[in-house]
């Protein structure tokens, strides 16, 4: 049964910084492209990065987020600097089979999902 479990949401000044974990289980970890995602209130969900051998982000995180792996941990995550009231929202955990390049950046490129965690900003 493949489980994604984000954890390390919550509420953060303008300017903090958060991280957030994913432990996937169920499926081949080391040889599938895993990503973050998140929705705000009314909004679309939207990429926010992805990883296979190096990470890949949308232009509104990049140089703020860093996205990571631990292949034998079966984790992924995100490290979120310099966080603006606009990051506020739900982010989701994805996994996709394989390597494909580049790494799918829509939500239909993904297989899995986990349940979300939200991250609010204050200013």
């Amino acid at each position: 049964q493949v489980q994604l479990v984000e954890s390390g949401g919550g509420l953060v000044q303008a300017g903090g910084s958060l991280t957030l974990s994913c432990a996937a289980s169920g499926f081949t970890f080391s040889t599938s492209t895993m990503a973050w995602f998140r929705q705000a209130p009314g909004k679309e969900r939207e990429f926010v990065a992805a990883i296979t051998w190096a990470g890949t982000y949308a232009d509104s995180v990049k140089g703020r987020f860093t996205i990571s792996r631990d292949n034998l941990g079966h984790t992924v995550y995100l490290q979120m600097n310099s966080l603006k009231p606009e990051d506020t929202a739900v982010y989701y955990c994805a996994a996709a089979h394989g390597f494909p390049l580049p790494p799918p950046t829509t939500a239909r490129g993904y297989d899995y999902w986990g349940q979300g965690t939200q991250v609010t900003v204050s200013s």
